[in-house]
């Protein structure tokens, strides 16, 4: 398993390279995979004895590799490759969680725009995923408990956890705005979805960028809920992550109704986002005219 990890790791690097991500955490992905690869001791050994510590106590692996890493021992798949190799499904992912099913799988996608792991993780902490219909207290906490173990996070779940922090709506609306900017322009490298792609086409986007001390990977949603209603030019995911390796993943969209009609919005978190935009009204549009002047 050490070299079939280390092989890993190091296609990731690659793909960061080829897709113009910061160097430094290409650098990182290969010299991870050239501590695995020179392990006496069996990575799964390592995991099964000592959870995340033992990966993170590894020479060059930092926590948000170790989950990676981590997450491969325990479900066989890494999630952050499938999304840079643009064969990410989050249907099947969500499936292999105890109690959700496909209807339940595709809400989770289709309604909250969640796409990984981690984001499922924020969501259930932060509210958003107990309000979706099918999705009680108890099956909530079920989910919970399942991650903190895939995830390798050994929390007591007696204790209430630390809040995942997130990237302010502001950060996230200025990533989004530059996606979709430089995505028109034909400035970004692309790559070939495995779903929805029939043809094999490189025809996806894909932005690695860095704010102060949050990474991001921006790219237009694939998922079959955009496909049927055509917004797969609008919706736009943004996966992120900070020095402390705090994970998650927001979907910015163009509202549709209400008072943020025809905004960028970061779903999930509208509150913020009327107030960022009262805010810039407030500074450029003393009289508050409308939003939609901005």
């Amino acid at each position: 398993m050490n070299r079939e990890i280390a092989k890993l790791l190091r296609e990731i690097a690659d793909l960061l390279q080829k897709q113009k991500a910061n160097p430094f955490r290409v650098n990182a992905y290969r010299r991870a995979a050239n501590t695995v690869e020179l392990l006496e001791e069996s990575i799964r050994d390592i995991v099964e004895r000592k959870g995340m510590s033992g990966l993170t106590a590894l020479h060059g692996i930092g926590a948000g590799i170790a989950r990676s890493i981590y997450e491969y021992v325990a479900m066989g798949r890494m999630s952050r490759l499938e999304a840079l190799r643009g064969e990410h499904d989050p249907l099947s992912l969500f499936q292999q969680i105890p109690g959700i099913g496909p209807v339940l799988a595709g809400e989770i996608c289709d309604h909250l725009h969640l796409n990984t792991l981690e984001a499922l993780e924020l969501a259930a902490h932060n509210g958003r995923l107990e309000k979706l219909p099918g999705m009680g207290k108890g099956r909530v906490e079920s989910v919970k408990a399942w991650l903190a173990s895939v995830l390798g996070k050994r929390r007591r779940l007696t204790v209430t956890p630390t809040p995942i922090e997130e990237p302010t709506v502001s950060t996230l609306l200025e990533i989004d705005h530059s996606y979709r900017k430089q995505a028109e322009a034909d400035k970004l490298p692309k790559i070939a979805p495995k779903r929805f792609n029939p043809s094999g086409e490189a025809w996806l986007p894909i932005l690695h960028t860095t704010r102060g001390e949050w990474h991001f990977t921006a790219l237009y949603s694939n998922t079959q809920r955009a496909h049927e209603l055509g917004r797969c030019r609008d919706w736009v995911v943004i996966y992120f992550y900070d020095e402390h390796h705090h994970e998650g993943q927001c979907t910015v969209v163009t509202e549709t109704r209400g008072d943020l009609l025809g905004l960028r919005v970061v779903r999930g978190r509208e509150y913020e986002c009327r107030d960022y935009y009262s805010q810039r009204l407030e500074k450029t549009l003393p009289d508050k005219a409308s939003w939609r002047s901005l």
